[in-house]
């Protein structure tokens, strides 16, 4: 009796944990940012709980239609300049901006998984993306750097490794970080040949 009590709850966990921590994190993402802009503060009464987010979500558009008008793009340039200037402030600033654009940006940095092989042992392989093809300019000719993301975290590690190490995967970078966070759980479609 206990035995299938175990089984149904376990049954039941299988189904409600995925549903109930998806819906937290849209929660959870979705009040901090209903957050942002403290509306309430700003308008001293309670305002319909979203309006945080849908007008932090029209200013973001609005910065971004705003950069497209030839006069302001020398605006935003400018201010690119300076946080990319100020000591200490320019670490934090260009990591993140060059973090969004490779995920969101005209030149998307994390489009092209691979598989590299970390040993000698061409059976022994790890999932990235390659994110830059020489690193000539660090003076390491003949190498790639790849990203590697954790699974069931939000952090990775980068990896130098020869081009002869890194072979590129034949499946979409969506199904592959898929893949990844998952700890290689999620479906796989990838026909990558043997390394040679």
């Amino acid at each position: 009796m206990f035995q299938v009590v175990i089984r149904n709850f376990l049954r039941g966990l299988l189904i409600v944990a995925p549903i109930a921590a998806t819906i937290w994190l849209i929660y959870a993402t979705f009040s901090a940012i209903d957050g942002w802009l403290h509306l309430e503060q700003i308008l001293d009464r309670r305002v319909i709980p979203g309006a945080g987010f849908l007008a932090t979500f029209a200013a973001i558009t609005l910065v971004g239609f705003l950069a497209r008008i030839i006069g302001l793009r020398w605006l935003f340039r400018q201010l690119d300049g300076l946080f990319a200037r100020v000591p200490l402030v320019k670490i934090l600033y260009t990591a993140i901006r060059d973090l969004t654009q490779a995920f969101v940006g005209e030149r998307k940095r994390f489009d092209q998984p691979v598989a590299v092989a970390p040993t000698e042992d061409p059976n022994l392989l790890l999932l990235g993306f390659l994110t830059r093809d020489t690193l000539d300019e660090l003076g390491l000719p003949g190498f790639a750097s790849v990203y590697v993301p954790q699974s069931y975290n939000f952090a990775g590690q980068l990896v130098l490794v020869p081009h002869d190490r890194i072979r590129t995967l034949d499946a979409g970078a969506t199904q592959t970080m898929k893949f990844i966070v998952s700890g290689g759980v999620a479906e796989a479609r990838a026909n990558t040949p043997p390394l040679e």
